[in-house]
């Protein structure tokens, strides 16, 4: 398979798929709109699934699982909730096919197998969660109940892109509970801020938190927390939510508690999640016309040797010194993969863990060893140099964290360029348009104009930044009054 890739420039969303398929994150799938997760990406998912968990265990919460099926009834139960979620739905309608007797070897759906209730396939797990919910919260004693489960959940896109949006993803949702607003107001805001620290520290991506405007909230909460992030073409991406559900998945499937004074009240609710649109975003933010560019800290190989060799004579002592480097990488916890295989010449190698995104690459031959040394590569800045392997270990542990804020401090400069202030309807647009990004403008408040500036311009309001400065001005569109900027941008 050719490794070329479409360049950004030519045509960004090719070069999208060009890299997730030839960099072997993912490839489609038979089922429309669904895609299989290659090793590769599955690795990626693994190590960034695995560094959330230990992030949402270290927070008090505990993993659990439940059903991938809804009754329709619990899921009509929130009707906000309900109606947000409708035009995405799967339902399960039989349980049953039986053989056609026209047709030797096909199958139909056995009419005499019809559910009673029909099985709404999770598109997210609120209505199950909180019918369970009320079996198990009685007392105060019972709270706060701090659940987290990692599943998959299928949302019907009609348009769908690898990663960013198909019709089955994985992803993890938390679902607490508590006794007072409050508490569930802090648990919403401390889970965005485990998002934004993994986001920015792991991932390397910067990203703005802030709280969603009435209509683009999650159906069925009070309050949407996000963060977002921006990608290289100057459109936004939503890397995570964190909701205040108040009261009201309490209300509709009847959960309450009673106090310390024995008075019965109605839980108080979050829910949060981030899912494999990560990896999506990931590859947006950091990757090149050559291939992927990955954080070491989430990289599932942070550094690949290739030996360079002719012969079999010369291929054994060059394994003996490569696997004395390999134990002292792994003795320092680095991931390292050793390609000594004879299918490819090491030019297809190097150009290969360059599409992989691999962030060092260490070549190594006959002549490198009688001098001590191996050459050295790193993916984000392509340099290239000549090392002792002497302390090389230690050389290649140092490098990689300062890969991982190099390629933090790249993405932030990005970002922070392409945050634009505008006055005007014109200049809103003429940005929109000739630069993309982060626009900071004037908004009267209301979901009418906000609608009105989506429909002339699909941009929409990522985010009421939450370090907001008040600030009087007047709405980009209307010129009503207006007590902030808040964040536009086109987005995926």
């Amino acid at each position: 398979m050719s490794k070329e890739l479409t360049s950004r420039a030519e045509d960004y969303s090719q070069w999208y798929n060009d890299l997730v398929i030839k960099g072997e994150l993912a490839d489609y799938s038979a089922v429309r709109g669904c895609m299989v997760i290659k090793p590769y990406g599955f690795a990626l998912w693994e190590n960034m699934r695995d560094q959330l968990d230990r992030m949402f265990k270290d927070t008090g919460h505990q993993n659990a699982y439940f059903p991938l099926f809804v009754p329709k009834s619990l899921f009509e139960a929130e009707e906000k909730n309900a109606e947000g979620f409708a035009k995405e739905c799967a339902v399960v309608t039989h349980y049953r096919l039986k053989g056609d007797p026209g047709k030797k070897g096909k199958l139909i759906v056995d009419p005499e197998a019809k559910l009673e209730e029909e099985l709404v396939i999770r598109p997210t797990s609120e209505a199950i969660i909180w019918n369970t919910y009320k079996g198990w919260i009685q007392s105060y004693r019972d709270l706060p109940l701090l659940i987290n489960q990692w599943a998959n959940v299928v949302r019907w896109e009609m348009r769908t892109r690898l990663f960013l949006r198909t019709a089955e993803f994985l992803w993890q949702e938390g679902h607490t509970a508590h006794a007072t607003k409050e508490e569930a107001v802090e648990e919403t805001v401390k889970m965005l801020n485990v998002y934004a620290d993994f986001v920015e520290e792991w991932m390397a991506v910067p990203v703005i938190k802030g709280v969603k405007t009435a209509n683009e909230r999650f159906a069925g909460a009070e309050d949407t927390y996000c963060i977002e992030a921006l990608m290289q073409d100057g459109k936004a991406l939503q890397a995570g939510t964190s909701h205040f559900l108040g009261q009201n998945f309490a209300k509709a499937f009847d959960v309450k508690f009673s106090d310390k004074n024995n008075a019965l009240d109605y839980v108080w609710a979050t829910s949060w999640g981030v899912s494999t649109r990560l990896i999506g975003a990931l590859i947006m933010a950091h990757s090149d016309d050559q291939g992927l560019i990955l954080p070491p800290k989430i990289a599932p190989v942070q550094v690949v040797i290739v030996p360079i060799y002719k012969g079999e004579e010369s291929k054994g002592p060059i394994d003996a010194k490569a696997n004395e480097i390999i134990a002292s990488l792994k003795a320092l916890g680095i991931r390292v993969k050793y390609d000594n295989s004879d299918n490819s010449r090491p030019g297809w190698k190097f150009a290969q863990y360059e599409l992989q995104g691999v962030p060092v690459r260490l070549a190594m031959g006959l002549r490198d060893m009688e001098n001590k040394v191996v050459e050295l590569a790193r993916r984000d800045t392509k340099e290239k140099s000549s090392m002792p392997i002497e302390g090389l270990a230690e050389t290649v542990a140092k490098l990689l964290n300062e890969i991982q804020q190099n390629m933090y401090n790249k993405a932030l400069a990005f970002r922070n360029e392409n945050i634009t202030t505008v006055d005007s309807w014109d200049e809103f647009v003429k940005t929109l348009d000739e630069k993309g990004g982060f626009v900071s403008a004037h908004w009267d408040g209301t979901p009418e104009t906000e609608e009105k500036i989506k429909e002339q311009t699909k941009a929409t309001i990522r985010c009421i930044p939450l370090d907001n400065k008040q600030e009087e001005g007047k709405c980009v569109l209307t010129g009503n009054s207006s007590t902030q900027r808040v964040l536009f941008a086109r987005a995926y």
